[in-house]
């Protein structure tokens, strides 16, 4: 019984909202730890405290709920209840963070759903995901759901706070009880013997149309095992394996039509054999794609094709010497226009479905990259040269294909100089290149991928994931760039540090190491979840055997020793603005900036060359792939510091080691500058040059920057120029007031209506 006059009406929510006070709630919230506690108080002793409670807050007419759990907690203790107080503030702490994750994925549902797409950082961080198809929209939520359960329910305070309060970003966090990052697929491997998608068995591909096709499959395969993107290493020395089947089934097929052309449709019989006799006899290892101008391959294989027309056709229908070699002329020539037709056709195929085709519950077209230029067989050329002309044409209405990310690699001897086998095809690159923004060059020569190379070996050529991912050197095996990849990667925000460190390099230098570890560390704890894993639970990229020597593992199997194949890196974002917030300059502007950038990511190489060689395992240095993260971090820092001059003033801070772009500068400066970078950070580097107008009126310009860049010994680089295609005529280069081609003016707020790529 209450002896004590309660002028207490109202609650205050934390939402603001006021409601009745109701005694029930306090003593049913204290009932409900006392039963967590095992029931250590009875009835009265929760009225007690009940009563006690409302004895301080008795002459108030509003009180707070937070004010209110405060004074539970005080009261539970002050009667001795300590194993009640304790589940009471467990529990009280179970529901703030249920409040909290309600706000965190309410936000994120808000900026999903409403906010606009170029402002939301959700819908910019993957650019293959359709944030406003509803399995977009779904895969979108379900990431944010993931990402706070590990916040708040798997990692360790220090690294969620740290993430939390943009010292480093976690890369990936939804996935990081799931799976790791990227993987560079050795078709040829893959192929040979055929492969099993988990829907049903696929038997190794016999034509040129089949390794296309298979080639998408595998990609978008491989994606539904893994967070990061695809890359197929060596592209057009797999799909040449492809022409030459495809040419050899020509041959055979051009072969029966001129039997059947000679001697009558019922010459044979309706059951002759003479396609059998026919394809039996075929040298095929003489008889091969040629080239127009390769008179000496088109002989041999004329000849091939002479010897199984004599030896298939039976005694009474043979034919003279000069009648067979004529007819074997003719076969061969017309197998080769079939060829080459039906390899146009499958590229063309090819670059529509990776810009169609989806993973991941039909919501993300795969992080796709193609890797070609070195293969010198006809085959191979034949493969590369209708890539570059399917990308050429674009997509059905002549839109520019993002997808895959193609890569031309350089080599000189192979592709770069005149007399090299491949230098039309190097020409032809910067022809597209200059039209649709890709291919992307990747630098062989670059001593540091060139002490991998060996020629003839397609494994030992570096390839990209695109992006800009660089998986090479391996302490634990091959030194391959085929069936490998990066586990996962964190990024450093160096701009903070700098800020934090207030001019002084002795507490920078402090601060930097501090996260290095932390970085290192971090990602450690992040593979003792992902090395449990076993080989059924990546059923393509393990269970078909992508990654390198997971065919020898069992599907019960743990995938913990093959992953000492991947690489681990650790990454960096914002150089120029951490060089301004020390120094008052950028590496842009001058020498000494320059020297101690290069000082700051050396720093970090030598770590992670350091952390390979005590662990055994490949660490390496990431410019990093950050274009969500360098607005996160830029607007985590104003906010913490204020505007900045030259450090936060801009939207977004600088990607990894680049000059700011918005810095004037001749492209020949830009590449001194950012060159030296490229051999520090070998988990991954690019570098962009801008070209203004139309580049390709002016394709010499064009493999003029490309040469000076690759001369420059930059690993990976692009030359971003303006891309607009007229959606009415089909037209696409630079569009300005009126199309060139069929000089419409159609406007809208003073602009003309056009399909713009700017990247």
């Amino acid at each position: 019984m209450r002896l004590f006059f309660m002028t207490l009406k109202t609650v205050t929510k934390r939402s603001g909202s006021q409601v009745p006070y109701d005694r029930a709630k306090i003593a049913n919230a204290i009932a409900g730890a006392n039963l967590d506690a095992g029931e250590k108080m009875t009835e009265r002793d929760i009225n007690r405290v009940t009563m006690l409670v409302e004895m301080d807050i008795a002459d108030r007419e509003n009180v707070s709920v937070e004010e209110i759990q405060d004074l539970v907690e005080q009261e539970l203790m002050k009667q001795d209840f300590y194993d009640i107080a304790k589940k009471y503030i467990k529990y009280r702490q179970k529901h703030a963070d249920r409040r909290e994750a309600q706000k965190h994925l309410m936000k994120s549902y808000r900026d999903i759903f409403f906010a606009d797409a170029v402002d939301s950082d959700l819908k910019r961080d993957n650019a293959n995901i359709n944030t406003d198809a509803s399995m977009g929209i779904m895969l979108k939520l379900g990431a944010e759901g993931a990402k706070h359960f590990v916040d708040n329910y798997v990692l360790d305070e220090k690294y969620a706070k740290a993430d939390k309060e943009n010292w480093i970003h976690i890369h990936d966090k939804d996935f990081s009880l799931i799976t790791f990052n990227c993987c560079q697929i050795d078709l040829l491997k893959l192929f040979h013997g055929g492969f099993s998608t988990g829907h049903g068995f696929l038997r190794e591909p016999n034509s040129i149309r089949a390794y296309a096709s298979l080639a998408c499959i595998a990609i978008q395969s491989n994606q539904n095992d893994m967070f990061g993107g695809q890359s197929i290493n060596a592209f057009d020395y797999a799909m040449a394996e492809g022409v030459a089947k495809s040419f050899h089934k020509a041959v055979e097929s051009e072969a029966e039509r001129s039997v059947l052309y000679r001697f009558g449709i019922d010459a044979f019989g309706r059951d002759t054999d003479f396609g059998k006799a026919f394809e039996a006899a075929l040298d095929r290892e003489s008889c091969l794609y040629a080239e127009e101008g390769m008179k000496e391959r088109a002989d041999r294989s004329i000849r091939a094709i002479e010897e199984a027309l004599a030896a298939a056709l039976p005694e009474e229908r043979q034919l003279s010497p000069e009648e067979l070699k004529s007819d074997a002329e003719k076969i061969y020539h017309l197998a080769c226009a079939d060829v080459e037709e039906e390899t146009h056709q499958a590229m063309e195929a090819l670059i529509h479905n990776f810009n169609t085709l989806h993973s991941r519950a039909g919501a993300q077209v795969p992080f796709s990259s193609i890797n070609y230029g070195l293969d010198t067989s006809p085959e191979g050329r034949l493969a590369t040269k209708e890539v570059l002309n399917a990308i050429w044409s674009g997509l059905g209405n002549g839109e520019t294909p993002i997808f895959p990310i193609s890569v031309f690699q350089l080599k000189a001897g192979v592709n770069y100089n005149p007399g090299d086998p491949n230098y039309d095809l190097f020409q032809r690159s910067c022809e597209v290149s200059a039209k649709r923004l890709f291919p992307n060059f990747v630098n062989i020569d670059a001593p540091y991928n060139l002490q991998y190379y060996k020629p003839g070996d397609y494994n030992s050529a570096v390839a990209t994931m695109g992006c800009r991912t660089r998986v090479m050197s391996n302490v634990n095996g091959p030194e391959e760039s085929g069936s490998r990849g990066n586990f996962s990667f964190t990024t450093i925000n160096l701009p903070k540090l700098a800020i934090e460190a207030k001019g002084d390099l002795t507490r920078f230098w402090e601060l930097y190491d501090e996260y290095i570890t932390l970085c290192h560390d971090y990602l450690l704890e992040r593979l003792k979840v992902i090395e449990a894993k076993h080989v059924y639970n990546y059923p393509f990229l393990m269970g078909q055997g992508v990654w390198m020597d997971s065919d020898k593992l069992k599907p019960t199997d743990s995938i913990k020793d093959v992953l000492k194949h991947a690489s681990y890196s650790i990454g960096f974002c914002g150089l120029a603005e951490c060089l301004v917030a020390l120094i008052g300059k950028h590496h842009g502007e001058s020498e000494e900036a320059q020297e101690l950038g290069l000082k700051i990511v050396s720093h970090l190489r030598e770590r992670t060359d350091a952390y390979t060689e005590a662990e055994h395992r490949n660490w390496s240095t990431f410019g990093t792939p950050a274009e969500s993260t360098a607005g996160q971090f830029q607007r985590a820092n104003r906010k913490k510091y204020g505007i900045i001059q030259g450090v936060t003033d801009r939207t977004y801070m600088t990607n990894s080691s680049h000059v700011p772009v918005y810095y004037p500068i001749k492209a020949i400066d830009k590449i001194r500058i950012e060159a030296p970078y490229h051999a520090l950070e070998n988990a991954g580097h690019i570098a962009y040059i801008e070209m203004d107008g139309d580049p390709s009126k002016n394709v010499k310009a064009f493999e003029a920057v490309v040469r000076a860049m690759h001369d420059a010994d930059m690993g990976y680089f692009s030359i971003n120029h303006p891309v607009d295609r007229d959606p009415v005529c089909g037209y696409t280069g630079l569009i300005e007031n009126e199309c060139p081609h069929c000089h419409r003016k159609e406007v809208e707020d003073g602009h003309l209506i056009v399909d713009r790529i700017r990247v």
